[in-house]
């Protein structure tokens, strides 16, 4: 909660770090009277509502252009959150870096905190822990569990890494395979299709799909689908609704690709 002191600067009271639940019990309640009316003393609750409890989880080493929304796609690779606090910076309004959640499903603590400790994300290395507690191992039960959360967030490295700023281009991975691009006929009805769901999002400039020479020899870029929008809203659009997508049983990867190398035909 947020105390108002001394000429109106705030306070924040928080529980400390080694804090034990069941110590507290025996001092009395945990939770304020829902009667009580805190505005009546100047009092108003923090913003970090259900992140407490030894499931809370915190995240470190976050790039600071990361987005809430970003942060939170990321962790939701393991399911719902309950509780959510990207920590900013109060005069900016800039991420400071870091981060606590709490899941919905408590049995998936560890599961997210063993995948995605020690991962890069850009520059950075995340740290990912229970706030109160050394890193935990998952159960053995749970190791299926991890194996596809961990495969997930391959996919979202590949998808930030490769840059989080939007760009009018979006590139589409492991959408179309090198076969398909070798017959004439088959070639234009994948452009057709790839044209055809580009322009539900938006105005779509140009659509590019790389294919071998004329003796197979490898061309930068084959596999890939390029989509240029008219603007950065359209093909944010875009990868949101296509990344993850299923065509032809792939799930593809969908990034925003530099629109100087788009420019200048470099599609590697």
């Amino acid at each position: 909660m947020y105390i108002y002191g001394v000429q109106g600067a705030p306070v924040k009271v928080r529980r400390p770090s080694d804090y034990n639940p069941s110590l507290a019990a025996a001092l009395g309640p945990s939770q304020p009277n829902p009667n009580l009316n805190l505005a009546a003393v100047g009092l108003t609750p923090g913003s970090a509502g259900g992140l407490e409890g030894p499931d809370r989880i915190f995240v470190g080493g976050l790039p600071y252009y990361f987005t809430e929304a970003q942060v939170r796609e990321l962790l939701e690779s393991f399911g719902l959150l309950r509780g959510f606090d990207l920590v900013k910076d109060r005069e900016t309004g800039n991420s400071k870096g870091y981060a606590f959640c709490v899941y919905q499903d408590l049995s998936v603590t560890d599961i997210a905190c063993a995948a995605l400790n020690g991962i890069k994300m850009g520059d950075k290395t995340l740290t990912v822990r229970r706030a109160n507690q050394g890193a935990a191992q998952p159960r053995p039960e749970q190791e299926s569990v991890l194996l596809q959360a961990q495969q997930q967030v391959a996919l979202q490295r590949l998808v930030y890494q490769a840059g989080s700023l939007p760009t009018k281009v979006i590139c589409l991975s492991q959408a179309i395979n090198e076969d398909e691009l070798k017959d004439d006929e088959e070639y234009e009805d994948i452009l057709d299709d790839m044209r055809g769901e580009g322009e539900k999002y938006g105005k779509l400039v140009n659509v590019v799909i790389p294919r071998p020479g004329p003796n197979n020899e490898p061309y930068p870029g084959v596999g890939k689908v390029f989509l240029e929008y008219a603007d950065t809203d359209a093909s944010s659009k875009a990868r949101q609704a296509l990344n993850g997508r299923k065509f032809g049983g792939n799930t593809v990867v969908a990034v925003f690709y530099p629109e100087n190398k788009f420019a200048q035909g470099e599609y590697a």
